[in-house]
């Protein structure tokens, strides 16, 4: 069902050129560290699969940085991810969780999605199938490859900083 669910996504959004990365046979990741890309924390909002993203990103602190991600279509959570950027080996691990919007996970128990580290560029993280790109301060990109495997797409996702928190009801 989920990989129904990213095909279905993956027809309103707007793909670009090739940005993400892979690691070669026998590679291994580069030295690096989280204040190399400490310019991720904070709160951050933009559109993707039809609906509006939120990702909050914490600074670094214990060896990782935390992330929550949420989409939310026609008013209702769509899924969230629950993640981290965390040092081992004197390197960097992406790693993440799915959630449907009732919080029931899409992963088993002890699985994690894992992202190692392909190089890092002055604004730029390179993981395997996903980009994390600073545009400005206030601007970041994720480029994402999403699919089964068999066919995979590159999905953009354009975030804003959000300088204040807002309550929906104001």
């Amino acid at each position: 069902m989920k990989t129904n669910l990213f095909l279905a996504l993956l027809m309103t959004v707007g793909l670009s050129a090739q940005k993400t990365l892979q690691l070669e046979t026998n590679q291994k990741s580069p030295k690096a560290s989280l204040s190399e890309v400490s310019w991720l924390a904070g709160h951050w909002k933009g559109e993707a699969f039809g609906g509006i993203t939120e990702e909050m990103w914490s600074p670094p602190m214990g060896g990782s940085m935390m992330f929550v991600f949420k989409l939310v279509n026609q008013g209702a959570v769509t899924f969230y991810e629950a993640g981290h950027i965390q040092e081992v080996d004197g390197t960097l691990l992406l790693q993440l969780k799915h959630f449907h919007g009732n919080l029931k996970g899409w992963e088993t128990k002890d699985e994690t999605v894992d992202f190692r580290l392909v190089k890092i560029e002055e604004e730029r993280a390179y993981f395997e199938g996903f980009t994390l790109e600073k545009v400005s301060p206030d601007e970041i990109r994720m480029y994402v490859l999403i699919g089964d495997g068999e066919k995979e797409e590159e999905v953009t996702f354009v975030y804003q900083r959000v300088r204040a928190v807002q309550s929906p009801l104001e």
